[in-house]
């Protein structure tokens, strides 16, 4: 199986990207990056892209590909809202139609968050924009799933990206007492990524329960 996916360079692209490479049933890994990680692999091709809303220059990188992961995305103010709703809705929607016209009917896992709103009228600029691109993708001719996990704890230790973030970490073995709703580990979350990309899943929306189910 051929796969293609960006975003490897983050938490959960990572963790996705590992499990890709350590699956027998995939045969070759497509890495799209900004910048090249040096990482070295039998099934992996890292191409650099410079435009994520600019493919045409890799539209054969996009052929025959079974399964693809975005796991591209930015976190609230870490960015000006015009690049966040760039990366967030252009970045994702123009990848998923990349694929749907080089490999029609292919499974995409979409990286989402919990609250996306695919009214589209929500207040909150994040899950404004994650509906939108949930909006878009859903009417293309893919097999599409998004995935929607609540706070997502980073089983590596890493340096947060803001200070909500380091509290969160502090506080998450209360937050677990809350129940299963509320958060889902780094690997968790990659692990049932990668299983509802190579086999499928019964929902196109998954929310943090769903997510967990997911879990083998």
């Amino acid at each position: 199986m051929r796969t293609i996916i960006t975003g490897s360079t983050g938490m959960i692209g990572g963790l996705v990207l590992k499990s890709c490479l350590n699956a027998d049933k995939i045969t070759e890994v497509i890495s799209l990056v900004r910048k090249q990680t040096g990482q070295r692999h039998a099934k992996l091709t890292e191409i650099m892209v410079q435009d994520f809303e600019d493919y045409h220059k890799h539209n054969s990188l996009f052929k025959d590909v079974e399964i693809a992961f975005f796991c591209l995305g930015a976190y609230t103010g870490q960015v000006s809202d015009e690049l966040f709703k760039k990366i967030t809705v252009n970045y994702a929607v123009e990848f998923a139609k990349t694929l749907e016209n080089n490999s029609p009917g292919a499974t995409l896992c979409l990286l989402s968050g919990a609250g996306a709103d695919r009214t589209e009228k929500s207040k909150t600029s994040f899950a404004r924009y994650k509906g939108m691109a949930e909006n878009q993708i859903s009417n293309l001719n893919l097999r599409f799933y998004s995935f929607r996990p609540a706070y997502i704890y980073p089983v590596k230790p890493r340096k947060e990206p803001n200070f909500g973030y380091r509290i969160l970490r502090v506080l998450y073995p209360l937050l677990k007492l809350f129940g299963e709703r509320y958060s889902i580990t780094s690997t968790e979350l990659a692990e049932a990524m990668f299983h509802v990309g190579l086999n499928g899943g019964d929902k196109e929306i998954l929310e943090n329960l769903d997510i967990k189910t997911q879990i083998h």
